[in-house]
């Protein structure tokens, strides 16, 4: 997990992980994967998630990978405008992705490329 602070406080964090086969399944090592990114938004100035974001995306880069992915709750119609405007784009759809503890739940699948060229290896997304 990353943590973002500001004036000794938690404002914002996120995790990053290699691997998502509950969503992505099976994937050659070319994305690293953005979960729980969030903010305070009483205690940060807008576009911080944006910043947050484009850290995680700076790191996958480092360690060489291409893509950055994420999956985001398919009927948050705001939130999945969000990531497309950042500049990911819609690469599939999972359906009845388990959840700890609850109902299962749809997924939009985004990606974005974090290479200077378009060349990527991309798998399969399931639907």
């Amino acid at each position: 997990m990353w943590l973002a602070e500001h004036g000794g406080l938690a404002v914002g964090a996120w995790e990053l992980w290699w691997d998502d086969q509950d969503a992505w399944g099976a994937q050659p090592p070319v994305a690293g994967y953005v979960h729980r990114l969030m903010v305070d938004h009483t205690r940060v100035p807008s576009g911080t998630g944006l910043r947050l974001l484009g850290v995680a995306e700076r790191r996958v880069a480092e360690v060489g990978r291409q893509l950055v992915r994420l999956d985001c709750v398919a009927g948050n119609a705001r939130l999945n405008a969000y990531y497309v405007k950042a500049g990911y784009r819609v690469a599939g759809h999972k359906r009845g992705k388990a959840q700890p503890g609850g109902t299962p739940k749809s997924f939009t699948l985004l990606e974005k490329s974090v290479q200077d060229s378009e060349k990527s290896v991309r798998g399969s997304v399931p639907s």
